[in-house]
């Protein structure tokens, strides 16, 4: 058999041993932290969980400099710990929800918000808002080992070294195993897989130039450049 074009390389994100994590999926839990889903004009009422998903191939790692992507006039930033799955299942229990658990990150989902709002507000799907070329950043991956199980903790994200996000991950509506036992319920979680768990308030646009950085206690931050206009 002879292939028509070489295949996509796998998609490693870095651990804090040295060890490289192959991404297989990406969840991203939407509207997980209260005053954020006030300012997106939501009841924070516990409601179950939403998910969007993303390519693996929007994953890159810290220091790098993304394009601002085309088809945005409004390219927003979002803090959030990332949960990186080392043991797959399926209905998972929640005592054992932990176990199913390799180690956390910090990450940016980064959304064309115009786009998600104008999806949102027709009812349709908002790929083209989210899922977006080099969107997800992600910092090294902390095994369980090294750092825990991360249940409180300072999220920051500051913007040229001006705080835009400060929250607490203890502050998730819905905790990272609740976010497990829900998402098993749907999907067969696999090793490989990442949670985005959501973002705080103060989402905000950046511009080509523009440094954020994202940083949760106990794990490395993320540090992204905006570079200039995708045109490749």
């Amino acid at each position: 058999m002879t292939l028509l074009f070489e295949p996509q390389l796998p998609v490693l994100a870095k651990t804090s041993g040295g060890d490289d994590f192959p991404v297989r999926r990406i969840f991203c839990v939407g509207r997980n932290y209260s005053e954020h889903t006030r300012e997106m004009g939501f009841d924070p009422d516990r409601e179950p969980p939403f998910f969007f998903t993303k390519w693996a191939e929007t994953v890159v790692p810290s220091g790098s400099t993304i394009a601002y992507p085309q088809g945005t006039q409004n390219f927003h930033f979002e803090a959030e710990l990332v949960v990186a799955i080392g043991k797959g299942g399926r209905n998972i229990a929640r005592e054992a929800a932990n176990d199913h658990i390799y180690g956390y990150a910090t990450g940016l989902d980064m959304t064309r918000r115009d786009l998600q709002l104008i999806a949102r507000d027709k009812g349709r799907p908002w790929d083209t808002g989210k899922n977006v070329e080099q969107s997800c950043p992600l910092g090294l991956i902390h095994p369980v080992s090294e750092v825990g199980h991360l249940t409180s903790g300072a999220i920051t994200l500051t913007v040229n070294s001006e705080t835009k996000q400060s929250s607490d991950i203890a502050d998730l509506i819905w905790p990272v195993e609740d976010v497990i036992v829900f998402l098993s319920a749907l999907y067969r979680l696999e090793p490989g897989d990442l949670i985005y768990t959501g973002t705080p308030a103060g989402v905000g646009a950046v511009v080509p130039g523009d440094k954020m950085v994202v940083a949760i206690a106990g794990l490395s931050s993320t540090e992204i450049t905006v570079g200039p206009l995708a045109n490749d």
